[in-house]
């Protein structure tokens, strides 16, 4: 019996009159009285193999049944390829049929679907040359992550799913429960008893892994959480989930300096490696992009291609720059001044939106740009405190037409400082003990951030809707599949 051979390493050999065994999915079957040619894929490229079917070696009747989405395993002889566009085909000697597709049902036919369609058959969209190649694309950068932290010495902590704490202070967090939904357990107050649910006090599916990191870098120094995480925000834009993946590296005796350092260097690496491992999925996706691109109207267009973008962030140093410099910058930027930006900035102390990121990005320094020293009031109690009193030792990494990829920190390392930011906040002290007392034994300075993984793979890839670059998307009203 012969041995299958996965089609993306079939289309690299030269052995010429070798007979192999290919099995996998037909994209599409053409032919005429004396030859057939079928376009089979396996999912491990984005290119499929022709096999050539002469009607004198198997009787055209075998192919009849076989249509798009049918399941083959075929055995033949490589032969070079007198077509362009790949070097071998397959002279087919056996055909088994594994499984058929009834074409008046089968929804994938060989025609453009849009992407709202292909959401709503989730089950089969893998095998479309788009999700085929997100999938790669996804498992590669997941790759690309572990490898990056695992080279430079950090150890995976899978930080727990169920949580007794609010990791933002955020709220919207799925609550997690046995109790008995019509007849709960009550309180003399009326308010349900938890002390009878499960873990005998509410929880909920996490928002953060981070918390329990900074408690793993107390002892192991560097580490990092790459796992999924939940939020029950009613949101349903092309930039929201309810499920998604964080990566998140803590690290002991690092300052906000070489927190910066660090996720330059990773976002880099990691695209890099999407570059060089992954360029045939690459250029579908970017050949994909330029086609919808051609659709919008010129203002609308994005100022770069997909590949050119990638190029832009790697071959660039990162912009450093204080929140102050940015709300300068942005207040005497035309856009502001002609009031073209949606969210006019007027005052030091609000939020940056993503129209303002992408303007210090695009326009201004023309290269990725890393914003530090945020106002205290818009970020989270665990940040360290400058010594003006005001702004914060945050930081968040801002990218080309997506804004906001990283959202990072120096921690507050100091207990009487930490505690005070938590009771400034209204952040119940009795839930995080444990994270409190970090800061009595042997605290030292450190230092984190956050990736969303979907966000990186949005960026990656090209897509316009976070949606698309996850196999099963949660948003409200949909958990399907």
């Amino acid at each position: 019996m012969i041995k299958r051979i996965k089609i993306v390493n079939l289309l690299k050999s030269k052995d010429y009159g070798k007979v192999v065994n290919v099995k996998g999915w037909v994209r599409t079957k053409r032919g005429s009285k004396n030859v057939s040619f079928i376009a089979l894929n396996d999912g491990s490229t984005i290119n499929n193999l022709q096999v050539v079917v002469d009607h004198s070696v198997l009787m055209e009747e075998i192919l009849q049944p076989v249509n798009t989405g049918a399941a083959l395993s075929i055995t033949g002889e490589i032969i070079q390829s007198p077509g362009s566009g790949q070097s071998v085909e397959v002279n087919a000697k056996n055909i088994e049929i594994l499984g058929l597709a009834d074409p008046d049902e089968y929804p994938l036919q060989p025609k453009k679907h849009s992407l709202e369609f292909l959401r709503e058959i989730a089950h089969l969209r893998f095998r479309t040359n788009t999700f085929g190649a997100i999938a790669r694309l996804r498992h590669a950068l997941i790759f690309a992550t572990h490898k990056f932290f695992n080279d430079k010495g950090f150890y995976n902590i899978h930080s727990p799913i169920i949580t007794g704490s609010d990791a933002e202070g955020a709220g919207q967090m799925f609550r997690v429960t046995i109790l008995d939904p019509k007849n709960p357990p009550l309180n003399d107050d009326g308010s349900v008893n938890f002390h009878e649910d499960f873990f005998g006090k509410a929880t909920n599916l996490t928002v953060s892994g981070q918390l329990e990191a900074e408690l793993a870098a107390m002892g192991l120094s560097e580490v990092y959480t790459f796992g999924p995480t939940f939020r029950a925000e009613n949101s349903n834009t092309s930039r929201h989930l309810a499920e998604f993946w964080m990566i998140e590296p803590e690290m002991a005796f690092y300052d906000i300096n070489d927190n910066m350092d660090l996720a330059e260097e990773m976002l880099k690496f990691i695209i890099k490696y999407a570059l060089d491992n992954c360029s045939d999925d690459l250029a579908f996706l970017n050949k994909r992009l330029l086609e919808e691109e051609r659709s919008k109207k010129p203002e609308e267009r994005s100022p770069m291609e997909l590949i050119e973008k990638l190029r832009f962030v790697l071959e660039n140093k990162f912009e450093r720059i204080t929140y102050t410099q940015a709300i300068d910058i942005l207040k005497d930027s035309n856009p502001n001044k002609k009031k073209k930006f949606q969210y006019v900035i007027d005052k030091w102390g609000i939020d940056l939106q993503s129209e303002h990121e992408r303007y210090l990005v695009e326009k201004h320094f023309k290269k990725p740009v890393i914003v530090t020293d945020y106002p205290k009031e818009i970020k989270a109690f665990y940040m360290k405190m400058n010594d003006d009193g005001k702004t914060v030792r945050a930081m968040d990494v801002l990218f080309p037409q997506i804004g906001e990829i990283i959202g990072g920190s120096q921690r507050e390392e100091i207990y009487d400082s930490l505690l005070k930011r938590m009771r400034e906040m209204n952040v119940p002290e009795k839930e995080l003990w444990w994270y409190l007392e970090t800061r009595k034994f042997g605290t030292v300075p450190h230092s984190g951030f956050g990736l969303g993984f979907e966000r990186m793979v949005q960026f990656i890839t090209g897509m316009g809707n976070i949606r698309d670059v996850i196999p099963f998307p949660r948003t409200p009203l949909n958990a399907e599949f």
